[in-house]
Parts: C-alpha cells; structure tokens; sequence
C-alpha cells in the first residue's frame, strides 16, 4: 500500500485536502500523477498560449518587462511543466515571466517552484488561499487556477471569484480549468460521501459553479467571459493495484480504506464497478473539465477542438 497521511477527523474537504499535500503523501500524489498528468497536458493544448500571452505582452506599456503571473492553488506545479514541455510559451521567451505562487500548503509552493525554468522564473510565494490573498497585492498580468479549487469552501466562491478577477491587471487575462459536475473527480467524491461518510462532508466544487461565480465577478469589470470543455478519460489497469489504490485516495483525499474497502464500500464500490471496462481489463473515468478564460473585450481566445479521447 503506498505510504499516504491519515486523513484528519471529520468532514471537513479542506482541511483533508491540505493534509494530503505534504511529503508523506508523496507516494500517493506519484500514483495520482501516473494518470492525471494528462490532465495538464491537454489543458496546455486546449489554447494557443503563445497567441494568448503574446497579445497580453502586446498590450502593456513596456513590452521588454516581464509578464507578471499568479499561480493561483500551484500544487505541484503540473500546469507550467507541461507548457515548458509543449513549447508554448515562446511569445514571452524574450520578456520572460516573474511567476508567483500561491497555495496554503508550502509544500505545494516548494514543489512548484522546482519545476520552474526559463522563461519562467520563480518569485513571490503566498502561502494563503485565493480569498485571503492581501487586496494590496498585484495585479498580474496573467492569473490562472487549473484543477485547484476543488476543496473551496461553498460559501468561499464569490469572494475567491472576486479576489481572483480583482488580480487581473487592464489588458491583463485570467484562467481556470475545473471538473464539471458530470466528470470524475466530482462523481466519485459524491459518491465517496454518500457511501463511506453517510452522506456528511462537503462536496468538491463543479466548474460549472467556479465559471459562473468567475462571470458574476468579471461583468463589472468589461472581460470577455468565454468556457470551452474539454473531455477525456484516464485509463486505470485493474491489475496495477498499487497505482490505482493511489490514485483513488487521492482523488477522495483520504487514506482510510484501501482498494479493497474503497471496491466494498456502498456507492463507492458501485460507481467504480461501473467504471470498469473487463475487455481491456482497465478502469474508465470519464472526465470533463470546465475551461474558463477571462479577456479584456474583443480579444476572446481560440479553443482547440474539443477532446474526447487523450492523444
């Protein structure tokens, strides 16, 4: 079994959530990123980034600084690794970018922040969550958040959609990619409440829900709101049990049972036999990831087809 911390008591996601970023859940975070690398992979085919920042260095006063960019709940750092390894951020190769870091956890921001090369280069590092973020920092001129609030308080969303539109700086963008209701990593956390938690514990947040909190927030300020999905799968083998064992806890953040409990458990067990694909012997989950970007009027980015299966 891979070596993950225990879950804290109670039903609190968040809390949870942050326990699972540190180096004893290293193990595990490895077998979650064995699959969802892909993640951010197709997330840095999803736009033309370098069309994207380009015009973002396009619109600033002095074209040779440098770009100014918030990573906003970084985790490991996946998204800006898998843009160095698509070659897309060539457009800002000259001016380079300053990249901070924001993420509760500092093990998040550690492990970000190693990732990082040119043009890229690490700077500032908050460790807080988006809406405690200090009012008097920024703007950027580029904000993200990929796969980052899922454990967000319910009741947090409009001040994080504020305070995340209130970091963009004019001419500036802002994105986030965040599993819609129907996806994965939303289904099966219901169902790991419902079955397991006898229904206690708040549910991850749907990317429907984060893209029109971001709409309420940007309207004030004249961004064009524009949301594209992208849909895959990750495919599991039944038979690498230890990667799967991994993978599940990290999706539910919680060590407590293991494979063998998670297939048993009520719902749970239910919803992953329905994941099951016997002829290839593999887990199917299906995921579809809401992507939301943010752009000054007239300058909405191109999306790229829209995914259904991992190239």
């Amino acid at each position: 079994m891979p070596s993950a911390p225990s879950s804290p008591d109670g039903d609190d996601t968040a809390a949870r959530s942050l326990a699972h970023w540190s180096e004893a859940g290293r193990t595990e975070m490895e077998s979650f990123y064995a699959f969802a690398a892909l993640d951010y992979t197709l997330l840095a085919r999803v736009l033309d980034w370098d069309a994207l920042l380009g015009d973002v260095l396009a619109r600033r006063p002095n074209r040779a600084q440098p770009l100014r960019l918030l990573d906003v709940a970084c985790g490991s750092g996946k998204f800006p690794a898998a843009l160095l390894a698509a070659d897309a951020l060539t457009a800002v190769a000259a001016a380079g970018v300053q990249y901070d870091l924001l993420d509760p956890s500092a093990f998040s921001i550690a492990e970000a922040a190693a990732v990082l090369r040119p043009p890229l280069s690490a700077a500032a590092r908050y460790e807080t969550t988006l809406e405690d973020l200090d009012p008097g920092a920024g703007p950027w001129d580029v904000v993200w958040a990929t796969h980052a609030l899922y454990a967000l308080p319910p009741d947090h969303l409009d001040a994080a959609a504020e305070r995340f539109v209130a970091a963009i700086a004019p001419g500036g963008c802002g994105f986030m990619a965040q599993g819609a209701y129907a996806g994965h990593y939303l289904a099966v956390y219901r169902a790991f409440l419902d079955g397991v938690r006898g229904g206690a514990g708040t549910p991850y947040l749907s990317g429907e829900d984060v893209a029109a909190a971001l709409a309420r927030a940007a309207e004030p300020r004249g961004l064009t709101c524009s949301t594209h999905h992208l849909r895959y799968e990750h495919r599991v083998p039944v038979a690498a049990e230890a990667l799967l064992e991994g993978y599940l806890q990290r999706c539910l953040f919680d060590d407590a049972l293991g494979l063998a409990g998670l297939r048993e458990a009520p719902v749970l067990g239910d919803y992953l036999a329905g994941c099951r694909d016997d002829g290839a012997a593999a887990y199917r989950f299906p995921q579809d990831v809401v992507c939301f970007a943010l752009t000054p009027a007239g300058a909405a980015p191109a999306w790229s087809a829209p995914q259904t299966r991992p190239t």
